[in-house]
């Protein structure tokens, strides 16, 4: 399952935000989007976990939970649409 997570700070690095979802289940992959021009972290980006379920249950324990001084948000990702 493809999550989306949002609204966590700056500093926050692609090995933080997996070490947060591994207690949940087998993460496969992280993506921190960065700004190109500042070279800093947008925010925003996405967690891939390989179990649906854990990634339902990532969902509901994680959303709305504060972490390094934010309240993340944290969804299943949407799948773009062209």
């Amino acid at each position: 399952m493809n999550l989306y997570v949002s609204n966590f700070a700056k500093d926050v690095t692609e090995e933080d935000l997996q070490e947060l979802f591994e207690h949940y289940g087998d993460v496969k992959m992280v993506t921190i989007y960065i700004d190109f021009e500042t070279g800093e972290s947008r925010g925003f980006g996405f967690v891939h976990i390989r179990d649906d379920r854990d990634g339902r249950e990532a969902i509901d324990s994680l959303d709305g939970t504060f972490w390094h001084g934010k309240h993340l948000k944290v969804s299943e990702a949407q799948k773009r649409r062209y």
